[in-house]
């Protein structure tokens, strides 16, 4: 299955928003050099059925997953937040290596998004996120380097968003850097990065295992009413 890619400046971007398994659904499609994933994986409290070992397994080979079936020519993005666990953190960012490693996909950038003000203390959660972009094909160029750290999440639609400001930024990322017309997110929630994505031009793709979750998906627009951009 290939999600379509629509016609170059076509008059509005569309979304599409699919109720199901997003491994499921990245297995059985086509994804092409238009095709970017972008995507935060499920933590451990989402996936009650699995013990912390077997979530940890699972989350790497879910990062290897999105990078296998992301083209050589485009890149993958994870923005993930660590968790505490028993007085020990567990680091994300390091768990998403593990799996793009694993399929042979480089590293382009690792930025530091700030949940909290530096300097802030923070207690069970950290106050900093991950914004990770891997590719098979694509190399970075230092004449377009950005900022490695973020100040500010922007906007949270919801209490696991990915901010705004994290969003907007891989929208210029892509814009810079690939051939990107489509946005996929295989996890996408309550849909932030796809609203997004489409406020700056892009199409969208989302997968979402809770129908709840995937009809607020197909409404959520950004800038929201009574929001700044």
């Amino acid at each position: 299955m290939e999600p379509p890619v629509p016609p170059p400046h076509a008059p509005a971007p569309s979304r599409v928003i699919h109720e199901g398994d997003g491994l499921a659904w990245l297995r059985a499609s086509a994804l092409t050099d238009a095709h970017a994933l972008v995507t935060s994986l499920p933590d451990a409290s989402e996936l009650r059925s699995l013990s912390f070992d077997a979530w940890r397994a699972w989350f790497v080979d879910t990062a290897a997953l999105v990078c296998e079936r992301t083209a050589a020519g485009s890149v993958s993005v994870f923005y993930q937040t660590d968790v505490l666990r028993e007085g020990r953190w567990v680091d994300k960012g390091f768990l998403v290596a593990q799996g793009a490693e694993r399929a042979g996909a480089a590293c382009l950038f690792h930025k530091i998004v700030c949940r909290e003000a530096p300097g802030t203390a923070t207690y069970g959660r950290p106050g900093y996120a991950h914004l990770l972009a891997f590719s098979r094909g694509l190399r970075t160029q230092i004449a377009q380097a950005t900022p490695d750290v973020l100040p500010g999440l922007g906007h949270m639609p919801w209490s696991k968003a990915m901010g705004t400001a994290a969003c907007e930024a891989v929208c210029d990322f892509l814009r810079r850097s690939t051939a990107c017309e489509v946005v996929v997110d295989p996890f996408c929630g309550q849909g932030t990065m796809l609203a997004v994505a489409n406020a700056r031009g892009y199409h969208a793709v989302g997968v979402e295992l809770s129908p709840r979750r995937a009809a607020l998906a197909r409404r959520l627009r950004w800038p929201a009413e009574g929001t700044a951009p």
